[in-house]
C-alpha cells in the first residue's frame, strides 16, 4: 500500500514539497490542503501587475489545476486544516473530519504582523497576498486618488512604486529612519528615496502609525500618525512577515525565537514523521547562525523540495543560508548577500569595507548604467562576509547570487580583487565593479595595518 503524505499549504513550499515526495516515491499518495482558490502562483508578482509592468494576473500562475491532477497530486482547494494530532498521525480537516497520514509536511506560510492600532476592521485596508483578492483590488486602485503604504519592507517598496506608476498620490510611512532598514544600508537606499520623490511619492520616515481613520460608512479615509493625519482612499499594509504557526504550536511542535518552527538540515521538526518548510519555519544564517524567518520564494521552494524528498524516503539536506536578495525599488535595482554595514554594526561584527562605483557595460555603449558595490570582509583574513549593491538594473541579481556563493565558500577580498571577469562592451565593463570594490577593500585594510 502506498505511503500517504499530507501537505498543509499550497504555496512555493507546499507544492515544492509535493514535487519532492513524488520525485523520491512516484507511487506515493500526496494530498495538499490549501485555504485558497489556487496553488503555486507568484504573490511576488502581484505588485508588478498593479504597476502595469506585467499585463495580467494570469501570467503569475505556474500551471493550471489539471497539471497537478496529471502529476498525481490531490489538491483540496478552499479547505482548512484545523488541527494536527502527531500521536494519532491525523489532521482534522473542515468538512472532511480526521484524515490520517504516514508523513506530514507543514507549509502554512506567513501572515502580515498585526499593525496593532484601532481601525483594523475598516474597509479599504489591502493586505497584498491572495491573487483572487488582488484582482479585485486592482479595480479599486483604478479608482483610488490617494493611498498610504504602511512600512517600507520588500513588498512595501514594490507597492510604493506600483501605486506611483498608476498615478495615485502615494504616501509611505515607516517608523525607521529610511526604507528597508532591516536589510539595506542608508547610502544604498538614498538614491531609491530620491527616485520616489521624483515620482511624486511623499515619504514619512521616523513616523509611527497610530490609527486607521474611517468615515461614517466604515471605509478608511486616512491614517493618524505620530506626524499628523494623512488622507487616503486606500491603505496598503506591508508590515513584516510573521510565521503562520497556530497549528504547529497547538500540536506541540518546538518553535524558535522568530516564532518559526525549528527544523534540522533535513527540514525535520521535533515531532516524528513531520517536516516543515517555507515561511512557517526558521533557518540559520550561514555566518552568524542567527535564526531567520520569512525569506524569499526561492528559499521556500528549495526547503519544500528538501522536506518532500526526505518525507518520500530520499536523503536531501538544506544548508544554512547566505541570503542573496534583490528587488527593483523606484528606478533602481538593489540587492546584496548576507548582510550590510547596518546589520554588522548592530550585531557587533567588525569588518573592513571596500566600496566602488562602476558601470554595467562599456562607458561608450548605449544604455550603460552605474553600479555601486559595497563589500564587507573579516579583518585580518579579509574573508568576505557581506555585500550590498545598487544599480540601474543590469547584473544586480547575478552579482548577488555570485557573492552569496563567494561568502559560502570563504572567498577573500584578495580572491575577488584578482578574479577573472567577462569584458564585452555590450554586456560588461573592462573593470568589473566587484573587482574594484575588493581591491579598494584590500588597500583599506593595508592602511589600517
Amino acid at each position: 500500500m502506498p505511503l500517504k503524505t499530507v501537505i498543509i499549504g499550497g504555496g512555493a513550499a507546499g507544492l515544492g514539497s509535493a514535487g519532492g515526495v513524488k520525485a523520491s516515491d512516484p507511487g506515493a499518495d500526496v494530498v495538499v490542503y490549501t485555504q485558497y482558490e489556487d496553488v503555486a502562483y507568484s504573490p511576488c508578482g502581484i505588485p508588478y501587475v498593479h504597476g502595469g509592468e506585467i499585463p495580467d494576473f494570469e501570467r503569475l500562475f505556474l500551471a493550471g489545476k489539471q497539471a497537478y491532477v496529471d502529476a498525481g497530486i490531490d489538491v483540496h482547494y478552499e479547505t482548512e486544516v484545523t488541527a494536527i494530532d502527531t500521536a494519532a498521525k491525523t489532521v482534522t480537516v473542515a468538512g472532511e473530519g480526521d484524515v490520517s497520514y504516514d508523513n506530514l509536511i507543514i507549509a502554512t506560510g506567513w501572515n502580515y504582523a498585526d499593525p496593532g492600532v484601532p481601525g483594523g476592521d475598516l474597509a479599504g485596508l489591502y493586505y497584498v497576498k491572495n491573487i483572487r483578492k488582488a484582482m479585485e483590488w486592482d479595480k479599486v486602485i483604478s479608482e483610488t486618488k490617494s493611498a498610504v503604504v504602511v512600512e517600507a519592507g520588500p513588498l512595501g517598496l514594490e507597492m510604493v512604486t506600483a501605486l506611483a506608476h498608476r498615478g495615485v498620490e502615494t504616501h509611505l510611512i515607516d517608523p525607521n529612519p529610511y526604507a528597508l532598514s532591516m536589510m539595506a544600508d542608508a547610502d544604498i537606499m538614498e538614491p531609491v528615496e530620491e527616485s520616489w520623490r521624483e515620482l511624486g511619492v511623499h515619504l514619512h520616515f521616523n513616523t509611527t502609525l497610530e490609527e486607521f481613520l474611517g468615515d461614517d460608512k466604515g471605509h478608511v479615509r486616512g491614517v493618524k500618525t505620530s506626524g499628523g493625519e494623512i488622507a487616503a482612499d486606500l491603505v496598503v499594509i506591508s508590515t513584516h512577515k510573521t510565521p503562520e504557526n497556530k497549528l504547529a504550536a497547538a500540536a506541540g511542535l518546538k518553535l524558535g525565537s522568530t516564532g518559526g518552527i525549528i527544523v534540522d538540515d533535513h527540514m525535520k521538526t521535533s515531532a516524528p514523521n513531520v517536516w516543515a518548510a517555507g515561511d512557517a519555519c526558521e533557518i540559520p544564517h550561514g555566518l552568524t547562525r542567527t535564526p531567520l524567518q520569512g525569506l524569499t520564494g526561492s528559499h521556500a521552494y528549495a526547503q519544500g523540495k528538501t522536506a518532500g524528498t526526505n518525507a518520500g524516503g530520499g536523503d536531501r539536506a538544506y544548508r544554512a543560508v547566505y541570503v542573496p536578495w534583490g528587488t527593483p525599488a523606484g528606478k533602481w535595482v538593489i540587492g546584496g548577500a548576507s548582510f550590510g554595514e547596518t546589520t554588522a554594526t548592530a550585531l557587533g561584527i567588525p569588518y573592513v569595507l571596500g566600496v566602488a562605483q562602476g558601470i554595467s557595460r562599456a562607458r561608450y555603449y548605449p544604455g550603460v548604467k552605474t553600479i555601486k558595490v559595497k563589500l564587507l570582509a573579516e579583518p585580518g583574513t579579509l574573508r568576505l562576509i557581506g555585500a550590498q549593491m545598487i544599480g540601474g538594473g543590469e547584473g544586480i541579481k547575478e552579482r548577488a547570487d555570485f557573492l552569496a556563493q563567494a561568502i559560502r565558500f570563504g572567498m577573500t577580498l584578495h580572491d575577488l580583487s584578482t578574479m577573472e571577469n567577462v569584458y564585452s562592451p555590450a554586456i560588461g565593463a573592462l573593470n568589473e565593479p566587484i573587482v574594484v570594490a575588493a581591491t579598494n577593500g584590500v588597500n583599506e585594510a593595508k592602511k589600517k595595518g
